[in-house]
């Protein structure tokens, strides 16, 4: 054999060598991830339905991944500044934080949103989807919500619902049924849950729409009684029907949240993310306590999230702008 040919036989075969050499390194570095500790931004405070579920699936994407999961709690208008502090991290995987449907309704109810969910984030996965229930006093005469309703268009603008602030998705909630049904009853907002039960036990407000988790006191010991859910999640757990099989064709308020990392975090990490949250969220332990929370824990892909955020913020903004709520 010529000289000329052993020598690019050789290259050759040294080549080979590397390339397979170098492939299981790449795999490995990949699946390495994580190597440290995961920041996970939650824009709750500690001890709410959202903040504890997340702590939940925290700890055992730690168990699965082999790092911790470090929750975070950064309360605050918009969720404003937990995605600031997401964004301000390197877009390495190791700080993601969690987005809602919340997050769809700030984009059209600010001013000056500092962030764009679509353009600067990206979904890993959604977590879980829950609903509000709409309730009224256990001693009064609406027992469903056609009881309300036919109420409210025989005495138009006395019945009144309370909620918590304007904005908020139990308030878009009520001011959904307003806009579909064309009943004019009063929206009124409250500070917190517990003063609008309060209204409600006053009959001051004929009606509250609030999650089940700020609720479970008063539905335990049978003083608010369940009359619809804003979704599916909230009528299966409560046994009441949805809004929409209640007399409201078209109806949906459901509520989620969903992991999300920066625009320019590796796919590959956000694979290795999106798996372990599969797994996770299908472990029938946590789903059990998520749903004693009034969570359906749910993972999803990249794809569904993307058109669930973009289906709500169009929702809402035409809410919004229906209803001529001021701009935050």
């Amino acid at each position: 054999m010529a000289p000329q040919a052993t020598a690019l036989r050789l290259i050759a075969v040294l080549v080979a060598v590397a390339v397979e050499a170098a492939l299981p390194r790449a795999a490995d570095a990949q699946a390495k991830f994580p190597e440290r500790p995961v920041r996970v931004i939650v824009p709750f405070v500690a001890g709410g339905a959202a903040d504890v579920t997340v702590r939940m699936v925290s700890e055992k994407l730690g168990a699965k991944l082999g790092q911790r999961f470090v929750v975070e709690n950064m309360p605050g208008a918009g969720g404003i500044a937990a995605a600031r502090a997401t964004l301000a991290a390197p877009a390495d995987g190791y700080t993601i934080t969690l987005l809602t449907n919340g997050t769809a309704i700030s984009v059209p109810l600010f001013k000056h949103l500092p962030f764009d969910p679509l353009r600067d984030f990206v979904p890993i996965s959604s977590v879980g989807y829950f609903d509000c229930v709409l309730v009224t006093n256990a001693v009064s005469p609406y027992k469903s919500l056609a009881d309300f309703l036919a109420a409210a268009r025989a005495r138009p603008g006395t019945l009144n619902i309370g909620t918590v602030n304007v904005g908020s998705t139990q308030n878009l909630s009520a001011e959904l049924l307003k806009s579909l049904t064309g009943v004019n009853f009063v929206i009124i907002p409250f500070r917190t849950s517990p003063e609008a039960v309060v209204a409600l036990m006053r009959n001051d407000v004929q009606m509250v729409v609030d999650f089940p988790s700020a609720l479970r006191e008063g539905l335990a010991d049978h003083k608010l009684h369940p009359v619809a859910a804003t979704g599916p999640v909230s009528a299966k757990t409560l046994g009441v029907p949805p809004v929409a099989e209640a007399g409201v064709p078209g109806y949906e308020a459901r509520s989620w949240n969903a992991l999300y990392a920066p625009a320019a975090t590796p796919q590959a990490d956000i694979d290795v993310l999106n798996a372990a949250l599969r797994e996770v969220l299908g472990d029938p332990e946590l789903r059990l306590k998520a749903a004693a929370l009034g969570i359906d824990t749910r993972a999803g892909s990249a794809a569904e999230m993307n058109a669930r955020m973009r289906e709500d913020i169009e929702k809402w903004s035409n809410l919004i702008a229906r209803a001529k709520i001021p701009k935050q």
